[in-house]
């Protein structure tokens, strides 16, 4: 395969739909324009035509449009048919592009193209792909906001910032008797520890963006009927779970993604915590043990007429250090006072109904709380591998501050850290993780 190949690929989701769209890119649209329409096309104009088979009889009728490069998505010639979404008829659009000279697009090739002839950067292109896979309206704007190029732009500003000071630094490595007061002629120190304060900043903003892609993992647990399976079904707003007395009634996990103020929440209700001689219930507990230690966030239920007990305490001991928990504090509807309504102790304990509703509204700012969610304007979306590069010029930036005596060394870790930032646009990128990314594109993007 080579870049210099036409690709084409059905570009809407498979099923049935009232429009479909083949897109075809590359250097030789020509004979594929003709081939199928009989005539070439004006740019950038819709024309109402038939798509021909090779004996010259319709496929279809619809919509072509034909975008000169580079003024396109992928910066080359590009041919989109929009036709009937039927999938046979979709399916003979493509099969004609082949005849006519063109390849089946991989994964993502599309924007790939893009990011290749410098339209998209790749945190641009991995915004195109959050944009489509978004699980909440504010997902898709973070998405959009990356995609336009906000969180792109901040990291260029970091590495504007490195290269003046790598400038400065290097300046003056052919004197080697003025490198201990260099720094302080320059400012270097200042200037280096306001890059690490906007290193910081958007690392925080990239931890808020990293949660409205990825999503929470939230687990349920606790003793038997303390009300996981009701708070389950009063979280996700229909009957998920199945609700008895009888003890031990959920014996696998239930998984449910809801949204909380913009945040995709995995809920898992687990089975119940306790001893048992039930060979099955004794396999949904060691699930429910799995479950915590891949968890984000815990929610421990307890019978709130009962309180803590024994039994709870141990739950907690046995949970990993790390992971945040709130104990919730169920069933409310059968107590008096206060705590019938609902409230909140700090942030780790809340009081509900999952039965009545009533607390439901403190457990989701706690939850929101408890992964360090704050929202606001201007988020953009961002990935772990963003993070792990924005650390890894954190770790490089902090080396450099112990490296004031040694120029040099001092220039290296700047270097190191600008090719860190540099990751995340694919300034510094190999091939191999392009690859990767582009591979979980759907095809035909």
């Amino acid at each position: 395969m080579s870049d210099n190949d036409t690709i084409a690929a059905i570009a809407t989701a498979p099923g049935l739909s009232g429009i479909g769209v083949v897109r075809v890119s590359g250097p030789r649209l020509g004979p594929i324009v003709v081939g199928l329409i009989g005539k070439f096309l004006p740019p950038r104009y819709a024309v109402l035509t038939a798509f021909r088979d090779a004996h010259g009889k319709a496929i279809d009728q619809g919509i072509a449009l034909f975008f000169p490069g580079p003024h396109s998505y992928t910066g080359e010639d590009v041919l989109e048919l929009q036709g009937h979404g039927g999938p046979v008829v979709l399916q003979q659009l493509l099969k004609r592009c082949l005849e006519l000279g063109a390849r089946p697009a991989q994964p993502g090739e599309f924007t790939q193209r893009a990011y290749l002839n410098d339209k998209l950067d790749l945190a641009q292109a991995e915004g195109v792909a959050d944009l489509i896979s978004a699980a909440t309206a504010e997902a898709a704007r973070g998405a959009m906001r990356s995609l336009q190029g906000a969180f792109s732009q901040k990291v260029e500003e970091l590495m504007r910032g490195l290269v003046d000071l790598r400038a400065l630094v290097e300046a003056t490595l052919d004197f080697p008797d003025e490198e201990i007061e260099f720094l302080k002629q320059i400012d270097g120190e200042n200037k280096l520890a306001l890059i690490q304060a906007e290193l910081r900043d958007l690392s925080s903003a990239s931890q808020q963006g990293n949660l409205l892609r990825e999503g929470i993992q939230v687990v349920l647990a606790g003793q038997p009927n303390v009300g996981k399976s009701s708070l389950l079904n009063q979280l996700a707003g229909e009957e998920l779970a199945i609700v008895t007395e009888i003890p031990g009634t959920t014996r696998d996990v239930i998984r449910q993604s809801i949204n909380v103020e913009g945040i995709p929440a995995h809920i898992i209700d687990t089975a119940g915590l306790r001893d048992s001689s039930d060979p099955v219930e004794r396999i949904g507990v060691e699930r429910t043990w799995a479950a915590i230690e891949k968890a984000d966030l815990l929610l421990l239920l307890i019978d709130a007429t009962q309180g803590e007990r024994d039994t709870d305490q141990e739950i907690l001991k046995k949970l990993p250090s790390t992971l945040p928990c709130i104990r919730v504090m169920n069933k409310i509807d059968l107590l008096e006072g206060s705590a019938a309504h609902g409230r909140r102790d700090g942030r780790n304990r809340v009081w509900l109904s999952a039965k009545t509703g009533a607390g439901i509204d403190s457990l989701r700012t706690s939850l929101l709380e408890a992964v360090g969610w704050q929202g606001g304007e201007g988020l953009f979306m961002a990935r772990e591998r963003h993070m792990r590069a924005l650390e890894d010029a954190r770790s490089h930036l902090d080396r450099a501050t112990q490296q004031g005596r040694h120029l040099e060394l001092f220039a290296e870790e700047l270097r190191l850290a600008q090719e860190a930032l540099g990751a995340i646009t694919g300034d510094f990128t190999s091939d191999d993780l392009l690859g990767e990314i582009f591979g979980r594109f759907c095809i035909g993007k």
